[in-house]
């Protein structure tokens, strides 16, 4: 029997201090083959030599212009290459690599058979040691115990988030044994938005340089690594100072449903102005309300901010729990 999922939307101060979330909109891009690596060190911003079978690298994969595909997370499992996505991404991201994969010795395709779970709280750590023998950490933040990969997400707030990734069957049986109630996919989203991990929609596809979305803060750029598509702009980004856009967190609380094809708009003397666009969102049944959104990256915090379709839902902008200095 499958354990039921919660229908609730909680407010981040309501969430109990151990529980799951089913990753449903979550899959991945594998690679196998003989040049899977070399491959696509030559696709993506993070620099993929780096990898081993226990360390996570984060990363984006671009077109030849630099606008970023995909946002991933990076980890070997079963003699693959893995790249974490949400499933938003996926299906462009695919695409690209497998248009430029035909002149290599790589297989490239969507994971199938396989589930992804998070374990989320203050003794998240301690659960996961009841059922395996050996646990991630943040020195080793993969490891595989049988046919199961565990990953482990850095802390916020003291909470360590994991990951467990297994086929349908073993992880099915696992989520009945450690017996915690189970939240949905938008949780996750909740605590991607407030970790500053940028999360892409459809419409987001192809819009910015992974500048534009913090990947550098979230060390996901090589810029020693050598070629890569889309590598020109990035670089060019980086060191001539022409990146104007950042990510940033917002709150803010309404019984007002939003959506995503929003745009957040700032006041300027009497007036407002358009001052960037929505990536992600998280609305409690509460009423709290988090956002991402790519804004100006000189926006001060002291600038009153709106959503433009619903002009009454007042925002705040959020500390980044990283620095976007380039020192």
């Amino acid at each position: 029997m499958t354990a039921s999922v919660l229908k609730q939307q909680p407010a981040l101060a309501q969430l109990p201090k151990n529980y799951l979330i089913t990753l449903d909109d979550i899959s991945a891009i594998t690679l196998s083959g003989e040049e899977q690596a070399s491959y696509l060190q030559g696709q993506v911003t993070c620099d993929v030599q780096q990898l081993t079978a226990n360390n996570l690298i984060n990363g984006a994969h671009c077109d030849a212009k630099g606008k970023v595909y995909s946002v991933f997370r990076l980890f070997k499992r079963q003699d693959a290459l893995w790249l974490l996505q949400p499933k938003a991404t996926l299906a462009a991201s695919l695409a690209a690599l497998q248009k430029f994969g035909v002149f290599a010795k790589v297989s490239i395709n969507e994971q199938q058979n396989h589930q992804c779970y998070a374990l989320i709280g203050q003794q998240a750590g301690d659960i996961l040691k009841s059922q395996f023998a050996q646990v991630p950490d943040s020195m080793t933040p993969v490891v595989h115990c049988d046919n199961t990969t565990l990953i482990y997400i850095s802390q916020l707030n003291k909470i360590a988030r994991y990951l467990i990734i297994d086929n349908t069957k073993q992880l099915t049986q696992l989520i009945q044994k450690i017996s915690l109630p189970i939240y949905p996919q938008s949780v996750w989203n909740l605590h991607e938005i407030l970790a500053g991990f940028p999360l892409l929609n459809q419409s987001a596809i192809g819009e910015y340089v992974p500048q534009m979305l913090n990947v550098q803060a979230i060390n996901g750029i090589s810029f020693t690594k050598g070629c890569y598509l889309g590598q020109e702009t990035v670089a060019r980004m980086q060191y001539l100072g022409r990146n104007k856009r950042a990510l940033f967190i917002l709150s803010g609380n309404t019984d007002i449903n939003i959506s995503l094809d929003d745009v957040i708009e700032q006041q300027l003397g009497k007036n407002w102005r358009s001052a960037g666009k929505l990536l992600s969102f998280y609305q409690a049944d509460n009423g709290d309300l988090y956002l991402q959104a790519v804004l100006a990256n000189n926006i001060e915090g002291k600038l009153r901010l709106r959503t433009a379709n619903e002009v009454s839902i007042e925002l705040t902008l959020i500390d980044l729990p990283y620095s976007l200095s380039q020192e």
